[in-house]
């Protein structure tokens, strides 16, 4: 980065890279407040500053190292959907052929990653999580794959088919309902972008509209069906589970809103989320990222992140014609959504591509940046 000029003015320039100093010198100031008052062991607070630092500084990294050398700008197709479709494959594989509890010969358990999960404990509803911590992680990455299958295979339409329907019924059969709604959110913004007439643009919107009302409305109407709960509700009577997974979440949420409220300055990395799982003090999960930031930085953490994620937003925008930006910008949408349910971010897979992918995206524009400054110059000498 030292011997490059375009990506070392970027890094003393950019207000991303600005805010990310803040917010990590935020979390440690925190960590070491926390710890000194013994609101968080060594371990939580160690794993806390990984997990919500990690992925923002691999994102800088892959900006420096895409910027210097063009292997990861001319390949990133590859490094997204190679390993995407042994996703896919192995969920498919989960689902129809191998015994639900499959993964359980190569580790998982309950003190590692489960090797099943299910709809509110009811085994006839098992979720495919196929090589991912989880079935909401799996939908989370897919909220990134099925954007980038519907653009990048646009000219092969027998390739581009097969890969929607099979990522479409994985994700299906993940039964997470976040990654539903944000899959969805993330295609209606591609396809309504990729319409250049505004009269068609606004006619593809009512529809829009109009489906998803009549959706909702046959979910209403159907609402007493076993199948509707279990699917969308979870909510069934069969349940064995002793507490609605429903439930749980909300007052997970609720549990959480009030703690920012009543704690502004936060409590420190360690205190809320995954990580305090492993802090001596009960656990709080509030099913929620951006809560869990503001239980751990405060306020100022929250803003700060919140700011970051816009700024790469923007950034993104600017760039919206080329393929991979767009990919990124739709599933930035529908990945927001998702972490207001629960702590994408925190899983590594989702959160090193989205970010590193990121990173890749934004480095043509600082080399064009710093071309278009060099002309500039030399223009008036």
């Amino acid at each position: 980065m030292w011997r490059n000029k375009s990506t070392k003015a970027w890094f003393f320039n950019s207000w991303i890279v600005r805010l990310f100093i803040i917010y990590s010198l935020l979390e440690f100031v925190l960590g070491a407040w926390a710890l000194s008052r013994h609101q968080v062991n060594g371990t939580a607070l160690i794993y806390a500053l990984i997990i919500n630092l990690r992925f923002i500084a691999f994102f800088i990294l892959c900006v420096v190292t895409a910027t210097s050398y063009g292997f990861l700008s001319h390949n990133w197709y590859k490094i997204l959907l190679y390993p995407s479709a042994a996703v896919v494959l192995f969920g498919l594989i989960q689902r129809f052929i191998l015994p639900y509890d499959f993964l359980r010969h190569f580790g998982y358990s309950p003190k590692t990653i489960p090797a099943y999960q299910t709809v509110d404990a009811n085994i006839n509803y098992h979720r495919i999580q196929s090589f991912l911590r989880g079935a909401n992680p799996l939908g989370a990455y897919l909220v990134l794959v099925i954007p980038a299958y519907f653009i990048t295979l646009k000219k092969r339409r027998t390739f581009q088919t097969i890969s929607l329907l099979a990522s479409g019924f994985v994700l299906f059969f993940s039964y997470s309902r976040s990654a539903w709604v944000g899959t969805g959110v993330s295609l209606g913004l591609l396809a309504t972008w990729s319409i250049a007439s505004r009269r068609l643009r606004r006619k593809v919107l009512a529809i829009g509209l109009v489906a998803t009302l009549i959706f909702t409305g046959g979910l209403y109407v159907f609402r007493s069906s076993h199948t509707v709960q279990d699917t969308f509700f979870h909510t069934s009577s069969d349940s064995t589970s002793s507490v609605s997974s429903n439930a749980a979440r909300t007052n997970a949420m609720e549990n959480a809103a009030k703690n920012v409220l009543h704690q502004p300055l936060g409590r420190g990395p360690g205190t809320a989320g995954p990580a305090s799982l492993r802090n001596n003090h009960p656990a709080r999960i509030a099913e929620n990222y951006f809560l869990q930031i503001g239980q751990e930085a405060g306020i100022l953490g929250m803003v700060l992140f919140i700011a970051i994620n816009v700024l790469v937003g923007i950034e993104l925008w600017k760039v919206r014609s080329q393929i991979l930006p767009q990919i990124l910008l739709v599933s930035l949408v529908g990945l927001a959504l998702v972490n207001l349910v629960s702590h994408a971010w925190t899983d590594d897979t989702i959160s090193y591509l989205w970010w590193g992918l990121a990173g890749i995206a934004l480095s043509p524009v600082i080399l064009s940046s710093r071309h278009k400054q060099d002309e500039q110059v030399h223009s008036q000498t």
